[in-house]
């Protein structure tokens, strides 16, 4: 079996068995770097020197903790729960409380959906908008598998189907290596082909809310760092300089594509409106860094997991195997493009690292057995974007775990992996086929 197969499938393995995801990225990079090739000494240094791409963000996220947490000293949180509450009037009104329910995932649905096009912010929002309202989470009684689907969904479906912010990248990174490797195509028809795929996801997101985890969860009403009393005073003054500080983080970002600095201007709004004494400041930010340790390890590890497999060359051998399997079949084509697809990114834990690897080989597999331009945009960017969601190593479900996990009732592997999995992946390898086979 190939080496990136087997790598993933230990790291997967592991992780649902409840091993930490950083030993289970470790672990399997190891066995995926001797089995393809490498030897120890090889596999450790590649994996050491992959280490420092996920440095940036992993910093970022240490920061957004520290900012989120300086947050909830401005009693932010409270006033969110106290207008939810009042919003219900009567906590016992099942109606009201569908209703809010439905109206909460509705905003986090869209929100997530503008940090990829409108307000390309990516998961940045994510550790500054989630801890705040898992109190209001609770008192509904919200499954936070369901806000995880929510968030994954607004994490991936939009770049991969709309030509803005991120979406603009991922086209612009599938149309050029597509011509690079012999089919020019139209940026304006990629939307066209992506839109049947895109519409499982949809399917998935739907099953997710309104079927699988419909009904309620208990969870404990407690605070996000231990440095906060469970119950926070807010005034008028505090709650401005709260959204003041979002602001500010807000419009440093989005100029310099920057999380860090983002960050650090929102921390030092805190600082100088007095939302964060100076006497409590070392205590009350690096509890929000210990918060936000577990994404940072889990990116780096990644990173290392990722070079190691890059590393081994079987990642273009994987592509390859699958060609010379599929002779002149249509539709067992199609469906082992996708299933290769998925286990590339499941293991590089992003979509746009993954399309030039698997583009060079698909595209003139595609032409040769007959596929239109249309189905091979199809094919192509479903590969792509499968493993996007579900991957213990992807930053659209690390990201998802980094807020609703802030008070420690949310697993990594069964509250986000495992439901996005399941809800999107097999949806988006069915129509993916449906779209190859159809256009």
């Amino acid at each position: 079996m190939n080496a990136v197969i087997i790598a993933v499938l230990i790291m997967l393995g592991l992780s649902l068995f409840r091993i930490h995801v950083v030993i289970a990225l470790v672990i399997g990079a190891i066995v995926g770097g001797l089995l393809g090739g490498l030897s120890l000494d090889d596999t450790i240094a590649a994996f050491s020197s992959g280490l420092g791409g996920g440095a940036t963000v992993a910093l970022s996220y240490a920061l957004l903790g520290s900012f989120a947490v300086g947050l909830s000293r401005t009693g932010l949180p409270e006033l969110i729960v106290d207008q939810a509450l009042k919003i219900l009037n009567r906590r016992g009104d099942d109606r009201k409380k569908g209703l809010a329910k439905v109206l909460i995932l509705f905003i986090i649905l869209s929100i997530s959906c503008f940090s990829q096009n409108l307000v390309p912010v990516h998961i940045a929002f994510i550790p500054i908008l989630i801890p705040p309202i898992l109190q209001v989470l609770n008192e509904l009684g919200i499954d936070r598998r369901a806000v995880a689907s929510v968030l994954t969904f607004g994490l991936t479906a939009p770049y991969i189907l709309l030509p803005a912010g991120f979406g603009k990248i991922f086209h612009e990174i599938l149309q050029s290596n597509m011509a690079d490797s012999g089919l020019e195509i139209k940026l304006s028809s990629i939307p066209t082909a992506m839109l049947l795929p895109t519409a499982g996801l949809v399917v998935g997101l739907l099953i997710a809310v309104f079927f699988t985890y419909r009904g309620s969860r208990t969870y404990k009403q407690l605070s996000i760092s231990q440095e906060i009393p469970e119950k926070q005073s807010y005034s008028k003054r505090s709650i401005m300089f709260a959204v003041l500080s979002v602001i500010v983080t807000l419009a440093v970002q989005l100029p310099t594509e920057s999380m860090i600095l983002g960050a650090l201007s929102g921390i030092i709004v805190l600082y100088v409106t007095g939302s964060i004494r100076l006497t409590e400041s070392e205590a009350v930010l690096t509890e929000g860094m210990k918060m936000m340790a577990f994404i940072g390890f889990v990116m780096l590890a990644a990173n290392g997991f990722a070079e190691v497999l890059r590393e081994t060359g079987e990642v273009e051998a994987l592509v390859t195997q699958a060609s010379g399997l599929i002779g002149d079949n249509k539709p067992l084509a199609a469906l082992l493009m996708l299933i290769v697809g998925l286990f590339i990114t499941m293991g590089i834990g992003s979509s746009f690292s993954t399309i030039p690897i698997i583009a060079a080989i698909y595209v003139p597999l595609a032409m040769e057995l007959g596929f239109s331009p249309m189905a091979t945009i199809a094919l192509v960017g479903t590969a792509a974007a499968l493993g996007d969601a579900g991957s213990p190593a992807s930053d659209s479900t690390l990201g998802p775990t980094a807020g609703l996990n802030a008070d420690g009732q949310h697993n990594h592997i069964w509250d986000t992996v495992v439901p996005t999995f399941l809800h999107y992946n097999i949806p988006l390898i069915l129509f993916g086929w449906i779209a190859a086979l159809i256009f």
